[in-house]
């Protein structure tokens, strides 16, 4: 089983994450980095999870143990931790968080220079190097040093410089993670801002750390109660957005993705979204001449695809938004600002109401073997059907709609996802859906 995933390793604290495992982590770093040359230097940063400070130090030691000199930026937000990797001319950064996770989960997610998190390959690279036990430490003069560094105050003036000023008034939910430089940003930008939840604590107690319309209602009540212009809701280490338009609806995710996406390509240019992408943002971007670019479910994906020259743009409806000419890292901070911009433009209430909106179903069913039961699905897909993708899954276009069948990443459990134009024609798509999941379960 792989150590890291796309987002890194992440999960229970004293289970999976402890503190040997971000000194091996470190050791593997630096290693990785002396091989290929890269500058002896790392970036850390992290979110405000209690455990956080301890991991950060066993990473910075096994970094130090192997030469290699630690900016330590201490709480900061991801895309801060990913910008700050350029402005300190390091090899690398590691953000020490679990992201939107709950509380009792931390992780670590590394970062190259462009912004980008490592791809498959530098991931393997120090997954084998922890395994092999091996690590080349220097002597006692050969130590790297850790410094304090700041970030924070460079990514707010960076914001604010690459921002029009807005007078809007904007509730900011920070959910008790990192997320402190939007509120900056956005001061500064004229903007009158309230916050909530905006003290940091890793417990979470004012919502949980993912910044869904459930986890949101204060935010959304909030915003439709008063005067506001919008809301904005971060998770635990600020890489995601949510949005609240003024009238205290919460934004979908797909239709977020749409209205950044059209903003940010001109005609001709594409945008990177996941396989489970609703069809509505394509085909508001076709009225545009925008296409679209699918790619697995996972930031690291979507911004391996928008470094492409003609992708303006990549999201996930999650909430992760990527504009590769300012950083290859998902910046919650910077969507919003540019939330603001088009806010400011035009209310986004009118915008939403712009948007197609089409039946999508969803489900999981669990299964004893999601490796095996794919496989027959694929297999059998592949065999009757001709619009296949098997990027993530087996995508499948079919008439009028499509439909997704994946295995979750972490669970024991095949999702599947059907949508269409219209509402009849999205549940006979999902029932075939289905039935093709029920029929390589029954053959196991």
């Amino acid at each position: 089983m792989s150590l890291f995933g796309t987002s890194g390793v992440r999960g229970p604290v004293g289970d999976e994450v402890t503190a040997a495992l971000a000194l091996d982590v470190g050791r593997a770093v630096g290693g990785h980095l002396a091989d290929r040359g890269d500058p002896r230097r790392v970036v850390v940063g992290r979110d405000p999870r209690e455990s956080g400070a301890m991991l950060a130090d066993a990473l910075a030691a096994g970094l130090r143990e192997t030469g290699v000199d630690v900016v330590d930026l201490g709480l900061a937000s991801t895309p801060t931790v990913a910008r700050a990797v350029a402005w300190f001319d390091a090899g690398a950064g590691v953000s020490v968080t679990a992201s939107h996770n709950p509380a009792p989960d931390n992780g670590l997610k590394l970062w190259q220079p462009s912004g980008q998190a490592f791809g498959a390959d530098r991931r393997a690279d120090v997954e084998e190097r922890i395994a092999a036990g091996d690590p080349s430490l220097e002597a006692w003069d050969g130590l790297g040093d850790r410094t304090a560094g700041g970030a924070t105050d460079r990514h707010a003036d960076h914001l604010v410089a690459a921002t029009d000023p807005a007078a809007l008034s904007v509730v900011v939910d920070l959910g008790n993670g990192a997320g402190g430089v939007t509120v900056d940003a956005l001061s500064r930008l004229g903007c009158d801002v309230e916050t909530l939840n905006a003290q940091p604590d890793g417990a979470f107690p004012g919502r949980p750390s993912e910044p869904t319309a459930e986890h949101c209602g204060s935010l959304a009540a909030l915003v439709g109660a008063t005067d506001a212009d919008l809301g904005i809701a971060h998770d635990g280490d600020a890489d995601r957005l949510r949005a609240v338009a003024g009238d205290g609806t919460f934004l979908s995710g797909d239709g977020t993705l749409a209205l950044f996406a059209a903003d940010a390509a001109a005609e001709g240019e594409r945008v990177a979204v996941p396989v489970d992408t609703s069809l509505a943002v394509e085909d508001y971007l076709a009225e545009r001449g925008v296409g679209v670019e699918r790619t697995p479910v996972g930031d690291v994906y979507v911004a391996e695809a928008a470094a492409a020259p003609d992708v303006a743009f990549g999201g996930e409806p999650s909430g992760a938004w990527i504009w590769p000419t300012e950083t290859l890292c998902p910046d919650g901070p910077y969507a919003a600002c540019k939330l603001v911009e088009l806010a400011a433009e035009r209310p986004l209430a009118e915008r939403a109401a712009e948007l197609p909106a089409y039946p999508i179903r969803r489900d999981a069913v669990e299964v004893a073997d999601k490796a095996a039961v794919m496989e027959r699905v694929r297999e059998r897909v592949l065999a009757e059907y001709d619009d296949v993708t098997t990027l993530d899954g087996v995508r499948v276009g079919v008439d009028g709609g499509w439909f997704l069948l994946r295995a979750s990443g972490t669970q024991p459990l095949v999702r599947v996802t059907a949508e269409a134009r219209e509402e009849e024609r999205a549940a006979e798509i999902f029932e075939d859906a289905s039935g093709l999941v029920a029929d390589a379960v029954r053959q196991n």
